[in-house]
């Protein structure tokens, strides 16, 4: 029966998506990341970042595990260490940076800096990847997308006061991000998705152990019991992280990794959005015209080159 389930998700996995199919999955995935800030919010009010960090990524490897059992030798070294560097880069150094920007700089900053993640990867892609070439649509898209942000994050009240040490962070998250997407742009496998989603949990795991010698985890299980705790933790863990990061890396497979990317600009409208409906904060003419330039250079940058 195990068997049968796990050829099940191998062929799901392999399921042509189409470009439509591929973008319409990309939206619901930035919808989901960009109610993660609230989610993590609620979460720091009883954990530290990295007990959120190591609690997701625990609970969510356990549960791709029971999704997909199998185990399977290492197809080569090569492609082995691409998922190592998929774990250091898309999991614990991603989010460990941008949790540690946020203790000494403003969440304004590291919003901004963590968004010029798209234009890392049009530019790594540019000299890693063959087939996804830097044109100018590209640049002048990505730019009026980054000043969109830009509106959206300031939201008409521009406050930036840089600080060295977390500003750094941000771009370190930002670089990190941009590694992973052009890391799973370049692995070369037959294997489910499920399988290395579940596999770059597990480096994710072994590379934030050395961490956890410095911050030990309190293990305060008993907050798991209420609600609005475990809510948010099913929420990271499920949808955030299992969901999320299975459909993310069929769709920088279908898309690529600089198209892909470029959806992220979206999640600051999408959590703009969501705190007016949640959290009842107002919508400004700002904001909304900042959510208008990332339309539009998405709609840029999307633009074949010629």
């Amino acid at each position: 029966m195990k068997q049968q389930e796990t050829g099940k998700l191998r062929k799901l996995s392999r399921v042509n998506l189409g470009k439509t199919g591929a973008y319409a999955l990309a939206f619901a995935t930035i919808v989901v990341w960009s109610s993660t800030f609230i989610s993590t919010k609620v979460l720091l009010d009883t954990f530290t970042p990295i007990e959120i960090l190591l609690y997701r990524f625990l609970l969510a490897y356990v549960l791709m595990f029971a999704l997909y059992p199998r185990i399977h030798r290492p197809e080569s070294l090569k492609s082995e260490l691409k998922l190592v560097l998929a774990g250091l880069s898309g999991g614990s150094v991603y989010f460990l940076a941008e949790n540690f920007a946020l203790e000494y700089s403003l969440a304004s900053n590291v919003s901004l800096l963590v968004s010029t993640a798209p234009i890392l990867t049009a530019i790594g892609a540019h000299f890693a990847l063959k087939d996804e070439p830097l044109g100018k649509p590209a640049i002048a898209g990505a730019l009026i997308a980054f000043l969109g942000v830009g509106f959206v994050v300031f939201n008409g009240k521009f406050v930036l006061r840089l600080n060295p040490v977390g500003d750094l962070l941000a771009l370190v998250s930002s670089a990190s991000w941009a590694i992973y997407s052009i890391v799973i742009r370049t692995l070369d496998t037959k294997r489910s998705s499920f399988y290395i989603t579940r596999k770059i949990f597990f480096y994710t795991l072994l590379t934030i152990l050395p961490i956890l010698f410095f911050f030990p985890p309190r293990f305060e299980l008993a907050a798991c019991a209420q609600p609005k705790i475990l809510i948010n933790l099913l929420f990271l863990t499920l949808f955030a992280s299992c969901g999320a990061y299975v459909v993310w890396n069929r769709v920088i497979k279908e898309l690529g990794a600089v198209k892909a990317n470029n959806l992220i600009y979206f999640i600051p409208v999408f959590t703009l959005a969501e705190s007016a409906i949640f959290l009842d904060e107002p919508l400004t003419p700002f904001a909304l015209a900042g959510a208008a330039l990332i339309v539009a250079g998405v709609y840029v940058t999307s633009r074949p080159h010629r």
